[in-house]
C-alpha cells in the first residue's frame, strides 16, 4: 500500500578514509557524480518506485564510475587483477543476496539482487557467482575492464588507496520499506582470496523495517569482527537508540576504541537519516521528499 507518493529518503557514500581538501584533486568530479546518484536514486522514488529498486542504480552508477572503488577503477590485488565484493538486503522480507571475490561481472549489485531473487542462497563467490551471473544474461567483462590508468599506476607504486573507497546506499521509499546495498573493490593489494565486510550481512550491509538501513565503509577486519551494521540495528531495537545514537554508538565506542576506521550510512524507519565515521572524510550525501539535499566530502 502506497502511504505518501512523495515520502522517502536516501542516502549515498563513496568511501571514508585520507580525505581532506589537499589530496582529492578531483574534488568537483566527485561531487558531480554524487549529485548524479543521487538524482538517478531520487527519480525511482519520486515516481513511486520500491527502495531496492533505488539502491540498486544508484550502486550501479557508483561501480561504473572510476572515481569509485567499486566496478571500474577498483583497486588492484596483489597478482594485479580487480576482485569485487557487494550487497544488498530488502528491509521487508529481510532477504539478502551477495556477491564476492568475482573478476567479470560488470555490476556487482546486480548480480547480488539476483542471488537474493533468484536463488535460495544469501552468497555466491568467485566462479560460482560469475556462472550464475551468465546463466541469467547479466553483462559479463574482461577483468582488464575494471582497471584504469590510475588504479594501475597506484599499484605500480604500491601505494594503499585511501583516496578512493567502497560505495554504498541506504534509501526508504513512499511503500515505508527500507533497503541496503553496498559495493567494493576490497583492499589494495590485497591477497589469499581476502573479503572485506562489504558482502556480508550484518557487517557491512543491513536492512530491516522495524529499524533502519545501514551500509558501512571502512577497514573490513573490523566491521566483520564487530557486526558492525546488524549492531546498529540491535541497539535501536534492543536497548531502544535513536538511529544516530546507534551509530555514533558503534564507530565511537566500539571502533574507535579497536583501531578500526570508517564510516556508517543510516535510515531509520520514520525517514531520519544519519552519518558518522572517524576518518579525516567520507564522500557522502542525501536527498528526501522534504527538498534537503547534501553533498559533503569532508570533516564531520
Amino acid at each position: 500500500m502506497l502511504l505518501n507518493a512523495q515520502k522517502y529518503c536516501i542516502v549515498i557514500h563513496g568511501g571514508a578514509g585520507n580525505i581532506n581538501p589537499n589530496n582529492t584533486p578531483n574534488e568537483q568530479q566527485v561531487r558531480r557524480a554524487l549529485d548524479t546518484a543521487l538524482f538517478i536514486g531520487e527519480k525511482i522514488l519520486r515516481n513511486g518506485g520500491t527502495s531496492l529498486d533505488a539502491v540498486e542504480q544508484v550502486v550501479r552508477f557508483l561501480e561504473d564510475c572510476p572515481l569509485f572503488n567499486a566496478g571500474k577503477g577498483a583497486v588492484l590485488t596483489e597478482e594485479g587483477k580487480v576482485e569485487l565484493d557487494a550487497s544488498i538486503m530488502d528491509g521487508k522480507t529481510l532477504l539478502a543476496g551477495a556477491v564476492a571475490g568475482v573478476t567479470d561481472i560488470k555490476n556487482p549489485i546486480s548480480a547480488a539482487r539476483a542471488v537474493m531473487e533468484k536463488t535460495s542462497h544469501v552468497m555466491l563467490v568467485r566462479e560460482g557467482a560469475s556462472a550464475f551471473a551468465k546463466k541469467i544474461g547479466l553483462e559479463i567483462v574482461p577483468n582488464e575492464y575494471f582497471i584504469t590508468n590510475e588504479s594501475k599506476q597506484r599499484y605500480d607504486k604500491y601505494k594503499n588507496t585511501d583516496k578512493k573507497g567502497t560505495v554504498g546506499c541506504v534509501a526508504i521509499d513512499s511503500y515505508g520499506n527500507l533497503a541496503a546495498g553496498t559495493s567494493t573493490g576490497g583492499m589494495m593489494m590485497k591477497k589469499y582470496g581476502r573479503v572485506g565486510d562489504s558482502p556480508i550481512i550484518g557487517a557491512g550491509t543491513y536492512a530491516n523495517n522495524a529499524s533502519c538501513a545501514v551500509s558501512c565503509t571502512g577497514h573490513g577486519e573490523y566491521f566483520i569482527r564487530n557486526s558492525v551494521a546488524f549492531h546498529v540495528h540491535a541497539l535501536m531495537v534492543y536497548k531502544n537508540y535513536n538511529l544516530n545514537q546507534a551509530v555514533s554508538f558503534v564507530i565511537d565506542s566500539v571502533l574507535t576504541p579497536q583501531g578500526g576506521t570508517g564510516g556508517i550510512i543510516a535510515i531509520d524507519k520514520q525517514g531520519n537519516y544519519t552519518w558518522h565515521f572517524n576518518t579525516q572524510g567520507m564522500y557522502r550525501a542525501m536527498a528526501n521528499s522534504e527538498g534537503k539535499k547534501l553533498i559533503e566530502l569532508y570533516g564531520k
